[in-house]
């Protein structure tokens, strides 16, 4: 990684959970800029349908269907969100590797390539430094993702602890913020700029998805940017 991303020192990539039905709409706009995503799914619960409730609205969280799943995500990358979404720091030490695994083998057969990247369900809140050593020590997955936002620009020190650089649903303002900062940067070693979420959100308004849109654009077509998936930034 001294070599930087692709021969460039500025990346930006993009995480997005639970493998909902907005990723259709997400997907469109990300290739319309060229950018790319690592998409983070139970495999388990694929093809379900159940609403959430968020900020006074109800929101659709429709899981895509199996067969959907090479398609819908074709150019980005299918990762690990265990089969059923559980706390993992509440589960067995076996449990916790058979949420991880068994999940990791079924999307790498929906997705047609060994998948290996991860975002741990829950968040921060529902994993610990032990649920991180299991999967480290006893599945495929090479790193996985936090919820903690860092606002910063660092790559991770631990890919097994891997922390954002911002939500974009908990703070938009700032995800602008940081774009900017990230375009005038000039490193002279590498630096990261990762983005995460979940597409049930942009819901909340239209005025968020057509937000997110300009965000695509104002950080995409930058010659110094290397724009990749998880596992091209990360591995």
């Amino acid at each position: 990684m001294s070599e930087g991303f692709n021969g460039k020192m500025k990346a930006v990539t993009f995480s997005y959970d639970d493998g909902v039905t907005q990723d259709r709409r997400l997907v469109r706009i990300l290739n319309r800029y060229g950018l790319k995503c690592t998409f983070n799914i139970n495999s388990a619960l694929l093809g379900q349908p159940w609403n959430i409730y968020q900020q006074g609205v109800n929101l659709a969280h429709v899981k895509i269907h199996p067969d959907e799943v090479r398609h819908v995500y074709e150019g980005h990358e299918v990762a690990v969100h265990t089969l059923h979404h559980p706390a993992l720091s509440a589960l067995s030490d076996e449990e916790v590797v058979r949420e991880v695994e068994e999940d990791r083998l079924k999307l790498s057969e929906l997705a047609g390539y060994e998948v290996v990247g991860m975002a741990y369900p829950g968040g921060t809140p529902c994993m610990n430094r032990h649920v991180a050593d299991l999967i480290r020590d006893y599945t495929g997955v090479k790193y996985s993702r936090t919820t903690t936002a860092t606002y910063s620009f660092e790559l991770p020190a631990d890919p097994y602890v891997l922390d954002p650089t911002v939500h974009h649903h908990a703070d938009m303002d700032g995800l602008f913020e940081l774009g900017r900062k990230f375009i005038e940067l000039k490193p002279d070693r590498p630096r990261l700029f990762y983005i995460w979420g979940h597409a049930y959100e942009f819901d909340v308004s239209e005025d968020e998805w057509e937000r997110f849109e300009e965000f695509c654009k104002l950080i995409s077509g930058r010659d110094d940017i290397f724009y990749g998936t998880n596992k091209e930034v990360l591995l």
